[in-house]
């Protein structure tokens, strides 16, 4: 009975303390809440400030925010980009390419003397006509100035005679020796190979010692083309003007080279001239009287020099230099007079091609001399007797050749 009233005193106060308890559940989850809103509000208060230098975004601009700048990417407006440029239209069946142009000019070295080898001075540039191919060419530059030489003494030394080696030696001795100090002269020598004896020098004594090493040919072969071939070769590397001093009997034995092809190294170079001294005259006429009096005929021998003859006189006409064929040593001294004059008293003439091609053709020249009334020019000595003279000039040239 006891367990039965308290037991139902024990029920009769839960029932009571049942409100109470959950109003104290509600108010406890309430403080809570309240105290959580105060602290995330304390911790924004504790964040950075914000940028003072922030600007606001206008309105027109888009893109995200930032510590940059109010924008990243503006946003499209409505105006339209301005047009590109129009491409050039295409003429139809016309290639691509671009224009390059190439003015050629041609420089020529003129030689004028009377016919007895005495040069001409004084001339003007209304005096020479040049002619390429026929057409009337317009000279662009004129000047005559003595120069210093700018030369190679090409010797044939080869062991096949005697009197033709001391015509060799006399030859260059009085060439060496009538050089100026400004002058720059190479020594080479040829047999069955060229040597070059001494390089480009102004010292005349170099030039006396070069050629006192000639004295015991090592072979009988002279290869007059090899060597005339490379000695043109290494004097187109220089610029300027240069000039080959050619002292050789002609004759060519055992190149490897033949005429045609010397004969077209010869017409393709620039800037250089050729002076031939032929040697071994004085034992050519010997041998001649000596056949005479036995009533033979010279026969092939006397062809063939005949031939390198031709072929001195050939490679100096085609640069514009002289060919000289000395029977005497006394005629040396005159004859090397002769080229130095002739060397520093040239014309030096330029012009503009009016054929402007670069073929690769070769074209012809030809130099005359007019007065001012475009007849022929009349040239006096002193006395006033008129005088023949003679023009020395290149006969033609090489033109370049551009590859498409």
């Amino acid at each position: 009975m006891f367990f039965s009233v308290f037991h139902g005193r024990k029920r009769l106060l839960w029932a009571s303390r049942k409100p109470l308890i959950l109003l104290t559940l509600v108010l406890f989850w309430m403080a809570v809440g309240t105290a959580a809103e105060r602290a995330q509000a304390q911790d924004t208060s504790q964040q950075a400030p914000a940028n003072p230098n922030q600007q606001e975004a206008p309105p027109e601009a888009g893109g995200p925010q930032n510590d940059v700048g109010p924008y990243v990417i503006p946003k499209k407006t409505d105006v339209p980009p301005p047009p590109a440029p129009e491409k050039p239209k295409k003429i139809e069946n016309m290639p691509d390419y671009s224009i390059r142009v190439d003015v050629p000019v041609v420089n020529l070295d003129v030689l004028v003397t009377t016919k007895d080898g005495q040069t001409i001075p004084g001339l003007r540039k209304e005096n020479f006509k040049i002619m390429e191919d026929g057409a009337a060419q317009q000279i662009a530059s004129f000047n005559q100035t003595e120069a210093p030489i700018t030369a190679v003494l090409l010797v044939e030394y080869a062991s096949t005679n005697i009197g033709y080696m001391i015509d060799a030696l006399n030859a260059s001795y009085t060439f060496a020796s009538g050089l100026k100090k400004d002058d720059w002269v190479a020594v080479v020598s040829y047999d069955l190979k060229p040597q070059i004896l001494v390089d480009f020098t102004q010292d005349k004594r170099a030039i006396m010692g070069a050629l006192n090493m000639l004295r015991i040919p090592g072979f009988s072969e002279r290869n007059l083309f090899d060597a005339l071939f490379d000695t043109i070769d290494r004097c187109d590397r220089i610029d300027g003007k240069k000039y080959i001093i050619l002292v050789s009997t002609g004759r060519d034995t055992f190149s490897k080279l033949n005429l045609d092809q010397i004969m077209k190294k010869v017409k393709s170079t620039k800037d250089v001239t050729i002076y031939g001294v032929s040697i071994g005259w004085q034992w050519r006429e010997m041998m001649e009287t000596q056949r005479a009096m036995q009533g033979r005929m010279g026969g092939l021998q006397e062809i063939t020099q005949l031939q390198a003859d031709n072929q001195m006189k050939t490679f100096a006409s085609m640069t514009g230099g002289r060919a000289y064929f000395p029977r005497f040593q006394g005629e040396l001294p005159e004859i090397f007079h002769d080229v130095a004059s002739d060397i520093r008293n040239q014309y030096s003439i330029s012009y503009h091609p009016t054929n402007t091609k670069l073929d690769g053709t070769y074209r012809k020249l030809k130099v005359e001399l007019q007065a001012p009334d475009g007849g022929p020019l009349k040239v006096r000595d002193q006395k006033g007797k008129e005088v023949k003279y003679i023009v020395y000039a290149r006969e033609g040239y090489v033109a370049k050749h551009t590859v498409e």
